[in-house]
């Protein structure tokens, strides 16, 4: 095996999905400590800020303990180099997080054992499903009262129509959790109540061995016996094949809070989860292990360094050894950019990065050029695909308390619009900015950015429109007899296209019925 293909094998890039509050930067925190990568972990809202969540760097995120950006980790464990892309957890940043899971080769879904699945967790999921990304559950917070084991596993089938196998199970919940069976290995993991971070060692112990009974007591040594005959009688056994098209789910069970069982998931993801897989393209797909670089971008963070106004293009890597000061080629202007300080990151932290390999995350600081969606390549005229904008669900005006700083203002706009985050729309008749968002929260965090960022006080009003659609097709007679007919409810987006903003369903509905030779898109692939 070449130093290249060893490379590529090491690799894993895999994002974390949940609903709120389901413990994923908890989680995310324990995995990175495994990775040597932070010395302490901290709950998310403990005090001091050596003890703020790593992964959630902006202040909102820190105040509310949610993540509404998607955040990159990188760090190596057991010999492997892992890729951990933390997605917002929160539903009206949904977008974000659905161009994250554009750039990963796996999942993991976490589950509260007393929730199960919950609302975003089956939009996540779905996401996934797409793009037949495998999935490995973990069934967090089974040191607190939960539901049955089984019935769990049950709504995972039924509900996400997903088989499951589980890899380890557990010797009771909540107060009478005595800790975890490894089904794999025949190990059992003891929890304590009394201690902090739980990182016991496996002890070898098969069902059948009389120790067990002493260890966990006989009555949950009977129950652990009865159950893991049941799941081995009723559960397939683990296939990776399955598993890595998307139909099986290995399920592991423990307590991120805790730090039980966190260090068996993690090897699990390091010996079942794919390492970094082909990437759908036009006019081909690319395969990791071509000789030549080439790689998208599904990601803009302005102001991750407020002092330095910088943006950073997260940029996977989906082909070929990349090194620093390459040329790659932009294929959406036909210019050849020269990386000469790309990043790898640790959330906020960054370090230079002298090469990087496929499954790899790149930061790359640039001043606008690079969008979501955008190929660099080394020559080769590819367009990775599958990276969509969406319509947005709720639509505002934007106001502006000092008319003379609307220069900044349309600069702090587009900048945040360069993001993903919002859209950002242009009437043709009118003169205040129409911004456009997934959820009511975005435009929280927008005026928050806004002041904190670019030191302008604005706010939103309602605007008279419901939705957005592209409009597409038709020849430029009907768009222009369209346009004309429409005026008050024509805009033009950051990149000029075409959208109509409708009033509501039924005037949608209406435009639809008028002009049936044109198209009304709720998506956009990004170009």
């Amino acid at each position: 095996m070449t130093v290249f293909t060893d490379a590529v094998a090491r690799r894993r890039t895999f994002a974390i999905i949940s609903h709120p509050d389901a413990g994923k930067t908890t989680l995310t925190e324990k995995l990175l400590l495994f990775g040597g990568a932070i010395q302490m972990a901290g709950a998310v809202r403990a005090r001091g800020e050596q003890r703020r969540a790593r992964s959630d760097w902006m202040a909102i995120e820190r105040e509310r303990g949610i993540s509404v950006t998607a955040s990159v980790m990188s760090f190596e464990h057991g010999g492997l180099s892992f890729n951990l892309l933390d997605t917002p957890g929160h539903e009206d940043f949904s977008e974000d997080t659905y161009r994250t899971l554009t750039a990963v080769d796996s999942a993991v879904m976490v589950l509260d054992a007393a929730k199960g699945i919950e609302t975003q967790t089956r939009k996540l999921f779905e996401v996934c499903r797409l793009r037949d990304v495998p999935i490995i559950t973990f069934i967090n917070k089974v040191d607190r009262e939960g539901r049955e084991p089984f019935d769990l596993l049950d709504e995972i089938e039924k509900t996400l129509a997903l088989d499951v196998t589980p890899v380890t199970w557990p010797i009771g919940m909540g107060r009478d959790l005595k800790g975890v069976y490894d089904l794999t290995t025949d190990q059992v993991l003891l929890f304590e109540q009394s201690r902090g971070d739980h990182l016991p060692d496996g002890i070898d112990m098969p069902l059948d061995d009389p120790r067990l009974d002493g260890l966990v007591g006989a009555e949950a040594a009977a129950r652990l016996r009865e159950e893991v005959e049941l799941v081995r009688g009723a559960c397939p056994p683990f296939d990776l094949e399955s598993y890595r098209a998307g139909h099986l789910s290995p399920v592991f069970f423990g307590s991120a809070l805790r730090n039980f069982g966190v260090r068996e998931l993690l090897n699990g993801i390091g010996r079942m989860a794919p390492a970094p897989r082909s990437q759908p393209a036009e006019p081909r797909p690319v395969d990791p292990l071509e000789d030549k670089v080439s790689g998208f971008v599904f990601k803009v963070q302005a102001n991750m360094d407020p002092n330095h106004r910088d943006r950073i293009a997260f940029f996977r890597v989906c082909s070929g050894r990349f090194k620093r000061g390459m040329k790659l080629k932009h294929v959406r202007s036909g210019k050849l950019m020269a990386l000469t300080n790309p990043v790898f990151f640790l959330a906020r932290d960054r370090e230079l990065a002298e090469e990087a390999f496929p499954g790899d995350i790149l930061g790359i600081p640039n001043h606008g050029a690079l969008r979501i969606g955008d190929t660099l390549s080394e020559g080769e005229d590819l367009r990775f695909t599958g990276i969509p904008s969406f319509a947005p669900e709720v639509l505002r005006r934007v106001r502006l308390d000092d008319p003379m700083k609307a220069k900044q203002l349309r600069k702090a706009l587009e900048d945040l619009a360069e993001e993903g985050v919002s859209q950002l729309f242009k009437p043709l008749s009118g003169a205040a900015w129409i911004v456009g968002v997934v959820g009511q929260l975005q435009f929280e965090v927008l005026a928050n950015r806004i002041e904190s960022e670019y030191n302008l006080k604005a706010g939103f009003e309602d605007a008279p429109f419901e939705t957005a659609r592209w409009v597409g097709g038709g020849d430029k007679l009907l768009i222009k007899k369209f346009v004309d007919a429409n005026g008050s409810a024509i805009a033009e987006d950051r990149d000029g296209a075409l959208v109509f903003l409708a009033r509501n369903a039924w005037t949608l509905g209406r435009a639809q019925q008028d002009y049936p030779e044109l198209r009304f898109s709720a998506t956009r692939e990004q170009h």
